[in-house]
């Protein structure tokens, strides 16, 4: 059956022979990374250093054992406490070492242990009794139920040697063969052949390091570690610390293994009595305005040092009732021993029986560390949050701001924290590393790149513009092509401005840019009675407002905030008007203007309009590359998920394509939600049934059409995919999964197409830097290596288009997994940095391609057109999935089609 559309018309004759067999032909074909082609040898060459430093594996021909491990207690109860494992594996090999010949423990803190050469059973049992274990659990004995130190004893000296014996606790533990792990396959790994092996080993070689810093008592978030050192932390308000940290890992490079190790970030809750956290976390002044419900949310699963023992628990939730009237049975023995019980409240408790004066917190809730069945209280005054536990829940925008400002370092002041880093770690003195021959360089490696010159860029008049230090301006210039606002209205939503100087000095603005301004149909203030309505009715209200003073619709509305960031209008504002009116709508929340802003704000309005700030003159030209000659469309890709701790929103997936062969500044966006935290994109080529037919509503559809009828009726012969936030695990995944998808669309609107693909992956999520040899500056824009720290084997590079202005320059690593087109080294990395100069919304060079950041605006700002919260409450609970069981992901409204094409993301 035909199913190619009836505007999908044959391709002009083809400018390669016809008797070339396509290299796509077999479409479920599996496909691996490609390998190196060649290094690129454009650009200036530049010395510098990189924070890898060289790994020298000396013993090869031995084995790494791997253990399975199983821990109990001593009535065969699973052990759970987090942290524990690690207590009673090294307790172990205190108390067994002569058992075990002496070998040293690689353990991941779970189920696995490694040791470099086998122990003397396959399989082993142990007995072992950890004495102190305060931090473990509230020592409960059946006498009482509440109290988590009273014991009923009559005498001190009986009440501290019980006390001793509740701290002791017996454990079983089982340490079985699993496997065998070759050492050698380290370095199969450095000539760019993985295996399993090969990963399990750099498996163990990463957890010597994590346990390395667990001896030192640092929190471990995967392969970063982080230590409780007051200088480490920065405050970001609401409770919330950021703590800096080290990551380190091995990776394996031209230049043989190295350990790579950077500057890493988490958030932890900031210790201290509880009752200041939640007062500084829900923003409130007075113990008495807290919100309880919320407390118990966020303090479930913190842990808590309990005065007078301080002893440390977990807690599980907030008693029912407050201090002064939550009971429980206090159960006691008498002189002669006779017991008998009384009902007590958890203040009663503390007041008569320890002698402590609750003061602050009698009307409170309780803090529960105890199990749901046999609750453990302590007065919230008493209880104060210990150091380093992670805050894993959403930041707020300006936590977010707080911690990228704070945790910027120059470059100078990075190094200067790895060197230290090394040298506290003492990887020198492990006796695991030892054993594997292993010894790790104090000293940055030093790498050769290139600076690729920057593109010329074509600006209006004709006039060519050569980019300085990554930057351009519009200063006395024109843009490349304008598109007019005609037919168009200002609205304010309550925000403190002069509208009229506003839209004066916009049109003025605009007219030396080359871009005619009307003077807008109307200028609209919110009615004061709708400020506190829901955001939505605000929007309608404003809508009907306009509707009944403007002659018709208008063809684009500047919206003027109150807020410049989580404005509650923002997503009613943009949905009513993208999607339901097909209405190019500007958004702005002005705190000073000048020329600089409103330039900013024109070349956002005129990229929305159709217009055109700047092209590459290689664009302009027609002289880029394998792209100029055959008609080529550009994709992004990216998934942008939901916040930490709201699994329940889904994922959006958002794709990008160059339209208007043959430029390659120009895109629209294609967008869909799918499954929560999903990675892949299960959209770009979708059947559904309609009528009896089979219809592709997949997302490569729309975009291929769009393609089409904005180039000349030409179908792309060429299609260069970037694909923006997997990691190397996923690589086969985009390579077997999307692709095929991408395929599939393509074959569906035509079964004799086959066009040439380019796989492309950008990564901004890795922790490689570079330095300039010698200098305090970041490295200059255009920087590129492919020598030194890339794959041994794959063709990967890392650039840094633009300028580092602030903090140390972080680098793109590019993969180019799939490559038909046949590009050389040079021609790629070119392309990429060209790339980072189409972005139409400023006059600077971005960190990554153009394509890649326009999905993840369109991602973000589409996402704000639906509640997903208010999605969610159909579902059984916060998982996305119905009582039924079957997934509940919300449908976003489509664009309106007035407004589909155009670059509504800028």
């Amino acid at each position: 059956m035909d199913n190619s559309p009836t505007e999908f018309l044959p391709p002009p004759p083809p400018l390669i022979p016809t008797n070339v067999v396509p290299e796509m032909a077999i479409v479920k074909s599996k496909r691996v990374p490609i390998p190196r082609i060649g290094m690129g040898e454009k650009g200036q060459n530049i010395k510098l250093l990189t924070n890898h430093f060289h790994v020298t594996v000396g013993k090869v021909d031995g084995f790494f054992y791997h253990y399975n491990v199983v821990l109990k207690y001593d009535d065969d109860s699973e052990v759970t406490g987090k942290g524990m494992g690690r207590k009673v594996i090294e307790k172990l090999h205190q108390t067994y070492e002569t058992e075990l010949e002496g070998r040293d423990f690689a353990y991941d803190g779970e189920n696995s242990l490694f040791t470099v050469g086998p122990l003397p059973q396959n399989k082993n049992e142990f007995k072992v009794v950890l004495d102190d274990l305060s931090t473990m659990k509230a020592p409960l004995k059946e006498n009482f139920r509440g109290s988590p130190e009273c014991d009923g004893s009559p005498s001190g000296n009986d009440r501290k040697r019980i006390r001793k014996i509740m701290n002791s606790k017996t454990f079983k533990v089982e340490i079985n063969f699993a496997a065998k792990v070759p050492m050698n396959s380290i370095l199969s790994a450095l000539k760019g052949y993985d295996s399993e092996n090969s990963q399990e080993a750099f498996r163990v070689l990463d957890i010597i390091l994590r346990q390395n810093a667990a001896k030192q008592g640092c929190l471990l978030v995967r392969q970063s570690f982080f230590r409780g050192d007051r200088g480490n932390f920065v405050d970001l308000g609401g409770g919330v610390l950021g703590c800096r940290g080290l990551h380190s890992s091995f990776r394996t490079s031209q230049g043989g293994l190295s350990l790579n190790i950077d500057v890493s970030t988490t958030m932890i809750v900031k210790p201290g009595p509880v009752i200041d956290f939640l007062l500084e976390n829900q923003n409130v002044k007075t113990p008495r305005q807290i919100d309880w419900t919320k407390a118990k949310r966020m303090l479930k699963n913190l842990r808590v040092k309990a005065r007078p023992a301080n002893s440390e628990y977990k807690i599980t939730g907030l008693s029912e009732l407050p201090c002064n009237r939550q009971t429980f049975i206090y159960r006691e023995r008498g002189v002669h021993g006779e017991g008998y019980s009384r009902e007590l409240t958890v203040l009663q408790y503390f007041s008569e029986i320890k002698g402590i004066n609750i003061r602050d917190s009698a009307e409170f809730p309780c803090v529960n560390v105890g199990k749901p069945k046999r609750p453990v209280y302590f007065p919230i005054e008493l209880c104060e949050l210990i150091s380093l536990q992670r805050y894993t829940k959403a930041l707020s925008s300006i936590q977010r701001s707080s911690l990228v400002e704070k945790s910027r370092q120059k470059p100078q002041e990075r190094m200067r924290v790895l060197t230290d880093g090394l040298r506290n770690n003492n990887y020198a003195s492990d006796p695991l590393l030892k054993s594997c021959g292993i010894s790790i360089s104090n000293q940055f490696t030093q790498v050769d790149g290139r600076v690729l010159s920057p593109p010329k860029l074509k600006i209006g008049n004709g006039d060519d513009f050569i980019p300085r230090n990554g930057r351009w301006n519009f200063n006395n210039k024109k843009l490349y092509k304008t598109s007019a606002i005609q037919r168009w209205a200002v609205v304010n939503f309550s925000a403190r401005c002069d509208e009229r100087r506003l839209v004066q000095d916009l049109i003025k603005c605009g007219n030396l840019k080359g871009m005619h301004i009307e003077q807008p149909s109307g200028v609209f203030m919110e009615d004061k009675s709708m400020w506190r309505a829901p955001p939505k009715d605000r929007v309608e209200a404003m809508f009907k407002l306009m509707e009944s003073k403007l002659p018709g619709k208008p063809n684009f509305l500047l919206c003027i905030l109150a807020e410049r960031k989580n404005s509650d209008i923002y997503g009613p504002w943009k949905r009513k008007n993208l999607a339901d009116c097909g209405i190019i709508t500007q958004c702005i929340a002005p705190t000073k203007i000048n020329d600089q802003y409103l330039t900013n704000v024109l070349l956002k309005i005129n990229a929305k309009l159709g217009g055109m700030n700047s092209v590459l003159t290689v664009e302009h030209v027609q002289s880029i590359p394998k792209i100029s000659q055959v008609p080529t469309i550009i994709l992004g890709m990216d998934v942008s998920h939901g916040p930490a701790g709201q699994s329940y929103l889904p994922s959006i997936a958002a794709v990008v394509s160059s339209r208007e062969w043959p430029l390659i500044s120009k895109y629209r966006a294609a967008v869909r939600t799918q499954s929560s935290k999903m990675e892949m994109i299960d959209s770009l080529f979708k059947l559904v049934e309609n009528n009896g037919k089979q219809e592709d509503k997949g997302l490569m559809r729309e975009l291929l059409l769009d393609f089409y009828k904005s180039s000349q009726n030409r179908k792309p012969e060429n299609i260069i995919i970037f694909r923006d936030g997997v990691s190397e695990s996923q690589f086969n995944q985009v390579l077997n999964i999307e692709l095929d998808q991408i395929i599939e669309a393509c074959k569906f609107l035509d079964d004799a197409w086959n066009p040439k693909f380019t796989v492309i992956v950008a990564q901004k999520n890795h922790h490689t830097k570079f330095f300039k040899q010698g200098s305090p500056d970041n490295v200059p824009p255009g920087t590129v290596i492919d020598d030194g720290v890339c794959h041994p084997k794959n063709f990967d590079f890392y650039i840094c288009p633009h300028a580092g202005m602030i903090g140390t320059t972080r680098p793109t690593h590019y993969h180019v997994l799939y490559d038909e087109i046949r590009f050389s080294a040079d021609e790629i990395q070119e392309l990429v940095h060209s790339l980072s100069y189409v972005y139409q919304r400023s006059t600077t060079a971005i960190s990554i391609v153009a394509p890649i950041s326009y999905a993840h605006h369109a991602a973000a700002q589409v996402s704000q057109f639906m509640k997903f919260e208010e999605a969610s409450e159909s579902a059984s609970s916060h998982d996305g999935v119905t009582t039924s069981g079957t997934s509940s992901v919300p449908e976003l409204p489509r664009l309106h089609d007035k407004v589909s094409s155009s670059m509504f993301f800028c």
